[in-house]
Parts: C-alpha cells; structure tokens; sequence
C-alpha cells in the first residue's frame, strides 16, 4: 500500500507540474494546444511508468469511479486520494517556486494554472456552463478509463495511450471553458496557494467530476454487461 501511495503522489505531482506548468511557463509559446498535449502526455508516460505500480490513478474522480466499480477497495481509494491531493499541492508548490524566478511574475497576475468559471474562466463561461462541462467531460474521461482498461478489452496494452489522448481531447475542447479540471487534486494543488475566486470556486472541480466519474463509470457498467 505504502508502494501504491507513493506511486499516486509521484504520478499526480508529474501531472500537475507538468501540466500547469505548461500554462504557466510555457503558454505564450505552445498556446492552449500545446497545454492540452502537456496533460495527456503527462497521463501517458506516468501510466507506463506507475501503472503496474498502483493503476495510475492521479485523479480522485478516477479512484472513486472505480470504488463505485468494484475495482478497488475502500482502504486503497482513502490513501490514494491522500497522496493524490499531496503530490497536486507539492507540483504546485514547486511550479510557483520557479515561476517566482520570472521578474515580472506575480501570484495574483499569471496564477499557477488554476481552473475557474465567470471571470476566473480563459473565455468568461458561466459557473453552470463550467460544472456542466466538468461532469460531461470527466464522464467521457471514466468512459475511456473503464473500457480501456477492461478485462474484456484484448488491446489494454494502449490503455495509457488511449487514456493520454482522451485527456488531451477533453482540454482542446475544454480549455477555453474552465481551464479543464476532470480532477479534484489538479484543482486543489494551485487553488491552495492562489486563493481568491479559485478557491472559492473549487467545489465546482471537485463536484463536477466525482458526478461524471460515476456517470461515466456507470455508462461503462451498463453497456459492458461482462464486466
């Protein structure tokens, strides 16, 4: 369990640093694109790296889903969220510990890459507009999970390689919208230090996707009577 942990932490770290980071440091040269690549490929190499580890969770939506599932047991999904949440707040932590080497860098100003609806939106969507994003796309998102990594699924070899390029789809669409969540701990980690509207908006990223990783997980139960 401690290995699985460590694992979750590690991978979650790698995806918010990575992923934010991508926003925060390298937006004004790969644009939303190049954000959205910077998730996916986060998702993609940690799966490969920890998923034999601990399934390469990173996400509480995805964890709870497959608590729903009854593909982990409660003892695993409490510490998983743990050090998922630990290891989002660290990346966070570390990204802004660079960013702040940047002269004209300021918390308040540039953000570590928090999501956000109204004026904390990048295209200034309504707060309803994002939780209904946020639930459709995270039920697209457990969709793809549930089917890629099911047993009767004879090509899990690509699972990571499909649950990467899911996530990289969800953030072309949906980066203009909230930024795109899909996952409470990449919510918390920069809500933590940035405050404000994105802290007091944070119930929409952790809401949001627990809803549609149980919508998703459920589509996936009914469609797949074997699983």
């Amino acid at each position: 369990m401690t290995q699985k942990c460590m694992a979750e932490f590690f991978g979650t770290f790698v995806l918010v640093f990575m992923g934010t980071g991508a926003a925060v440091l390298a937006g004004t040269h790969v644009g939303f694109l190049g954000i959205a690549f910077s998730f996916g490929l986060s998702v993609v190499t940690m799966a490969y790296a920890i998923g034999h580890i601990s399934g390469c969770h990173l996400n509480p939506a995805i964890t709870i889903s497959m608590l729903a599932t009854g593909k982990i047991p409660s003892k695993d999904a409490v510490g998983y969220i743990i050090a998922q949440i630990a290891g989002a707040i660290v990346g966070s932590a570390l990204l802004w510990l660079i960013a702040s080497g940047k002269a004209d860098y300021t918390l308040a100003a540039n953000g570590l890459g928090q999501d956000g609806v109204e004026s904390g939106s990048p295209d200034g969507y309504s707060l309803m507009s994002g939780l209904v994003a946020e639930i459709a796309f995270t039920a697209v998102f457990l969709l793809v999970i549930h089917g890629a990594t099911s047993k009767n699924n004879g090509n899990t070899a690509f699972a990571g390689l499909a649950i990467g390029l899911a996530l990289t789809m969800i953030h072309i669409v949906g980066i203009p919208v909230t930024g795109v969540s899909v996952n409470p701990a990449r919510s918390i980690g920069p809500a933590v230090f940035v405050g404000g509207a994105a802290l007091s908006h944070l119930w929409v990223f952790i809401v949001g996707p627990i809803i549609g990783g149980l919508i998703g997980g459920g589509i996936w139960k009914f469609v797949d009577k074997q699983s």
